[in-house]
């Protein structure tokens, strides 16, 4: 960017000068003339530690110093932002406080929450995953302290040199000498906007970015600047956009070896007392390579995929022997990521994030494994829930919407995923690696990060049981960072547009008037055809609801003067409805009568008030957590997927279900609204995206009893008009994600029925009442299971009576029987293995309607699969299976006698040698 975009009047005033920092080329802005670097590492060192820049602060202390000040000045505090962005469909957590305002604010389509605003906002970033507690200053989960403005052309709140001004008066509030603060220039891309920046640093420390956002993608009338080879055009809003890391704060006005140390002292010092790692405390020698390593390892570039190396240039700056310093900074570094990773969990799953394989519950999951595999690396003593609970009660329980002890329950639940993950992945990397080691090849980075999405199976194990069976893997010391960044935004579906070649026709015609949102109740209007073209019109109004929100479309008929056309679709086209039609024709500007077909409207309307209804009563039963992952509504059956993070039990179902119908017999009124986006977010809160996230300034909300959402849909008037609901079946259709189907109104009573109908023809099989069924079907069961061992035992007798007379010819010490035996397969297979338990080898065929062939081999020197492949061959067939045992088949039996001569033939031909 422009030298001008940096060279503020405030800098000027205040005596700061430019210049550029000899080892990297950046410019920056200092009032000590004589500085020669930025004050960014690597250029320098940390110098801050055992010398703090700021007075000292709790994280508590500063975050509140921070908002006081600032409220001081003019900006209204704002409670904080869950970290699962449910108010955005391109991000899955909330990565930066202006995330918080993107897209819609940010791109001037509904004002802010407040203007100017603070704001201390808890992020995640998982992208420096690997970093985390060996850089000293990387964290998973932290606080972006920040305040915005936002300037329009009709309103100039600050701009550049206010916000330095207010920059250097809060760092001296808490202590900070100006005389040490240096700016970067660094100009700031991100999300679709850009604009000048400079890092604020201080004591080789980056505790602040000021960004002034001013330039976007969308082209205006203004020339673009060039930003990465990308063309960005000046905004008509100017945004202040602010970073201060509140933990980064803290740890410079504590001065200690790393942030960890400064921010989650209690933590870390539990974990190390749990690790039995206590007596490191009392060494002069370890705390002195500690602060050595600090210095120096959190200046250096640590996300790479070498960590040896820089491991090693550590080492030798400190002149630690490499070994020695891993061996003693390897634990307290997992110590680290402990303590972050938990306080990480604390918030994500406080915040109502369910583990999961997909979405934000992948990441929720890759963190917690993490963790996990480093607790069982150090052995620590304590259970991961009870280390949560701490982060969750040093952060205040308040802060959070889910229930202390369903958090617990959900890790509960993934120790033991995890566990049986580690049980069944030894057995799958065995086979893997083994198939590599045969190619001499090593098994590659896309198959390490298959096994891990695919399976859950950690890189560390992989690479260690690869290693048994001799097979080389190379793990990258960033893996958790590729795994995070691959799945840490929405991978939008780039599908064809069907409807493409009609949407430019559409764009010149007047909006459609939506009377199915005006008289959702009737089923008759008037209309005028405004175009008609391709089995397609458009009216100027309509009753036919389009396709949407998971909502089928109506149905219906159009009548004219002289014809009357099938609506088989409405689809809703930017603001116009389509509707596609069948037989007839219409003419422009004729007049007409549309019917939409009742009794599907009014299932429709009541299925998806019933989804409304059912998801209140799944969260009423389950927890704060659930939240809608997908939703079909149809005229018979519906379907609602929740996320969970176990299956729904019987009793549980029951439960929802009598809530759901409980609030169907209060008759509650249903309220909808055209609300502005912020407001109706100020007002319920981010569970209103429960479908997805309409755009626009204003968005329609559908209340519900206590349950609002913003819905596009047709609904009842009240929930009486819904009618019974019934769950018809419950489905687990991925892990953390549950799908209740069910009926509602004439729907659920017919599907009452068949139930009924079901139970009262499986009873007349049994010839007993339908309330006596279970007592009868159990009595039938368990007779039938005593049968089948009765069965069993006649088999097995039969078998052994067949064995005695079983005549084979001893062939260089092995017993050989070939012989044709009329017996189902599996007494085949029991005889034939009995021979070969002796070690002996057999070969059977039995015949019905074609012959079926067994053979067994007890001698290393004869492979079953082999002989039967061979045997299959001859009568037509095919077979195959393992050297000791194989089984297979042909519909020749003609030639049974000659497909066993040969096979007795290979088989003493394999035994002669």
């Amino acid at each position: 960017m422009l030298e001008e975009e940096y060279t503020l009047d405030y800098f000027r005033s205040q005596g700061l000068i430019r210049k550029e920092c000899t080892k990297c080329g950046a410019a920056f802005w200092t009032r000590d003339p004589d500085r020669e670097f930025c004050g960014d590492a690597p250029c320098v060192r940390y110098d801050f530690i055992g010398s703090p820049v700021f007075n000292p602060h709790t994280v508590d202390e500063m975050r509140e110093a921070f908002l006081s000040f600032f409220e001081r000045h003019g900006h209204t505090r704002l409670e904080r932002y869950p970290v699962a962005a449910r108010w955005r469909d391109d991000i899955y957590l909330t990565i930066a406080s202006i995330a918080d305002f993107q897209p819609f604010v940010t791109s001037g389509v509904v004002p802010p929450p407040a203007n100017p605003l603070t704001i201390s906002q808890p992020c995640i970033r998982l992208n420096d995953l690997d970093s985390v507690g060996r850089s000293g200053r990387h964290l998973t989960q932290f606080e972006m302290m920040a305040h915005h403005a936002f300037n329009t052309p009709g309103e100039e709140l600050y701009w550049k040199d206010e916000t330095v001004a207010l920059c250097e008066e809060f760092i001296a509030s808490i202590g900070g000498d100006l005389a040490a603060v240096t700016y970067k220039e660094h100009p700031w891309i991100g999300g679709g906007n850009a604009g000048a920046s400079v890092e604020v640093l201080i004591g080789g420390l980056e505790v602040a970015t000021l960004v002034f956002m001013n330039l976007g993608r969308e082209k205006t009338a203004h020339p673009p600047v060039e930003l990465d080879g990308t063309p960005y055009y000046p905004m008509d809003l100017r945004i202040v956009d602010t970073g201060y890391g509140l933990e980064r704060f803290v740890w410079a006005s504590r001065g200690s070896p790393t942030i960890y140390d400064a921010v989650f002292p209690e933590m870390v010092s539990r974990l190390m007392h749990s690790a039995n790692l206590e007596y490191l405390l009392d060494n002069a020698e370890f705390t002195k390579i500690l602060g050595l390593n600090a210095r120096f390892a959190g200046v250096m570039d640590i996300s790479g995929t070498n960590l040896y190396k820089l491991r090693k240039r550590v080492a030798e700056a400190i002149d630690v022997p490499l070994e020695k310093l891993e061996r003693m900074i390897g634990p307290i570094e997992k110590v680290y990521a402990i303590a972050d990773h938990t306080r990480c969990l604390a918030y994500m799953l406080g915040d109502c994030i369910v583990p999961s394989n997909v979405r934000e519950g992948y990441l929720a999951r890759l963190v917690l494994r993490r963790t996990l595999r480093m607790m069982n690396d150090i052995r620590v003593e304590d259970d991961l829930a009870d280390l949560i609970e701490q982060q969750m009660r040093t952060v205040g329980l308040d802060a959070f919407d889910q229930d202390l002890d369903v958090v617990r329950e959900i890790v509960a639940n993934e120790v033991g995923r995890y566990a049986a993950t580690l049980e069944r992945g030894t057995r799958i990397v065995q086979k893997i690696a083994k198939s590599y080691k045969k190619k001499s090849e090593r098994v590659p980075l896309a198959e390490v990060i298959t096994l891990y999405d695919s399976h859950g199976i950690p890189p560390e194990m992989i690479r260690e049981v690869a290693a048994a069976e001799g097979a080389v893997v190379e793990v990258p010391d960033n893996f958790y960072s590729l795994i995070a960044d691959i799945h840490s935004e929405s991978q939008k579906d780039e599908a064809a547009d069907p409807f493409a070649a009609y949407r430019e026709r559409v764009e010149s015609l007047p909006p459609t008037k939506k009377l199915y949102y005006d008289l959702p109740a009737e089923i008759e209007f008037e209309a005028m055809v405004l175009d008609y073209f391709d089995g397609f019109v458009v009216l100027d109004q309509s009753l036919f609801y389009p396709e949407g929100g998971g909502q089928p479309s109506d149905t219906g008929t159009l009548v004219a003067s002289d014809s009357m056309v099938r609506i088989e679709e409405a689809i809703k086209l930017g603001e116009v409805v389509l509707h596609r039609v069948k037989g007839g024709s219409l003419k422009r500007g004729e007049r007409v009568k549309g019917m939409v077909d009742e009794e599907r409207r009014w299932s429709l309307m009541r299925h998806h008030t019933a989804t409304h209804v059912l998801l209140h009563a799944a969260k009423a039963v389950l927890g704060a957590h659930v939240h809608q992952a997908g939703a079909q509504k149809g005229s018979e059956t519906s379907r609602l997927d929740v996320r969970h993070y176990r299956h729904i039990t019987p009793d549980e179902l029951r439960r929802i279900e009598i809530e759901a119908n409980r609030m169907v017999m209060a008759d509650i009124p249903i309220y909808i609204r055209i609300e502005e986006r912020t407001r109706a977010e100020q007002k319920y809160g981010f569970v209103l995206y429960q479908g997805g996230v309409p755009p626009g300034r204003d968005i329609r909300t559908v209340q519900v009893g206590g349950d609002v959402q913003a819905c596009a849909g047709t609904h009842c008037r009240t929930t009486g008009e819904i009618g019974p609901i019934k769950v018809v079946a419950v489905e687990h259709i991925q892990d953390g994600v549950e799908r209740l189907v069910f009926a509602a109104g004439i729907a659920a009573v017919y599907a009452m029925q068949h139930l009924e109908d079901l139970l009262r023809s499986s009873a007349e099989v049994v010839s007993v009442q339908p309330e006596n069924l279970p007592a009868t079907v159990a009595r039938f069961f368990g007779e039938w299971k005593d049968q089948k061992k009765e069965i069993e035992r006649l088999r097995q007798k039969v078998v052994d009576l067949e064995l005695q007379s079983l005549e084979g010819e001893v062939v260089e010490g092995v017993q050989v029987v070939v012989r044709r035996v009329d017996a189902a397969a599996k007494e085949l297979v029991a005889l034939a293995s009995s021979i070969s338990d002796a070690g002996g080898v057999a070969l059977l065929v039995g015949a019905n309607e074609k012959a079926t062939v067994v053979a067994a081999s007890g001698s290393p020197a004869v492979n079953a699969a082999e002989i039967v492949r061979e045997v299959c061959g001859i009568l037509g067939g095919r077979g195959g299976g393992k050297p000791t045992l194989a089984q297979g088949g042909g519909p020749d039996t003609a030639k049974i006698d000659i497909a066993l001569e040969k096979g007795r033939a290979q088989i003493l031909e394999t035994l002669y040698g």
